[in-house]
């Protein structure tokens, strides 16, 4: 399917990213209208599309069009239950095109010990209102306290649909970034995090990559083996949903399983 084509759901479909050192064509626009908050505050956030690389594209329109249905089958409940909160999907251009930025957290977390995920956390009172900005700055408040991130690199372009972590009742909204300014990031903490790393897109989309995670509870999920880490559960289900939707995902064998250990 060429550049631009849609398929069913709507969502324009594309070639898997460039690799680094391939041209780039100018970025155009595809948002409506960029996300502004509905009012004006000292430091105000947006989210712009504007300048982004061209390999981003089919990643800005899916998240313009995806519905939250189409993302996940955990919707925040009704009836308002859940700690809002938030997880940068941070892109950007290493040695071996584009990729994106984990985290391993630490083994001895009450909550999700020792899996790999995207930087992020719960809201704090002074992120602002979970329903406009609060998300956009918990998001890169939490990847600071997290990796060391500096924050004034990244631009925001992008917010997917609010969903919902059962076994830890978490709300999360993932917003999405380019690491336009990259800066050094590791560990800053030990007791929340084990390791920061990136991963290229490239591996993401390797079906050799790509199996299924069997939970010992029954439940099956896709997940990724990826700089020696498994990488499953919500996390794997963003990028999976992603993938998808951007139109890199390159088939492969869904009969793969991996069991995960029992403390999962």
């Amino acid at each position: 399917m060429t550049r631009g084509a849609r398929d069913e759901s709507g969502v324009a479909q594309a070639a898997a990213p460039p690799q680094h050192g391939e041209p780039q064509a100018p970025y155009e626009a595809r948002f409506e209208k960029p996300y502004e908050a509905p009012y004006e505050e000292p430091g105000a956030l947006r989210v712009s599309s504007q300048g982004l690389p061209r390999w981003l594209d089919p990643v800005v329109e899916a998240v313009r069009t995806v519905r939250p249905t189409q993302l996940s089958r955990f919707l925040p409940p009704e009836d308002g239950r859940g700690r809002q909160s938030a997880v940068l999907v941070l892109f950007g251009e290493g040695p071996r095109g584009p990729e994106l930025l984990l985290m391993e957290r630490a083994g001895t977390l009450r909550s999700h010990a020792g899996q790999p995920s995207f930087p992020g956390g719960a809201l704090d009172p002074e992120d602002g209102d979970p329903h406009t900005t609060g998300p956009l700055r918990a998001a890169l408040r939490e990847a600071e306290e997290e990796t060391g991130l500096d924050p004034s690199g990244v631009q925001i372009f992008g917010v997917l649909p609010r969903l919902y972590i059962p076994v830890s009742e978490f709300v999360v909204t993932p917003v999405l970034g380019w690491w336009r300014d990259p800066s050094p990031v590791g560990v800053v903490d030990p007791a929340e995090t084990a390791r920061v790393f990136t991963v290229p897109v490239a591996d993401l989309t390797d079906p050799d990559h790509r199996v299924i995670a069997v939970h010992p509870k029954g439940h099956l999920g896709p997940a990724f083996t990826v700089e020696s880490a498994l990488v499953w559960g919500f996390t794997a289900g963003v990028i999976d949903r992603i993938l998808h939707f951007a139109g890199w995902e390159r088939p492969w064998d869904r009969s793969r399983q991996v069991p995960l250990d029992w403390r999962a």
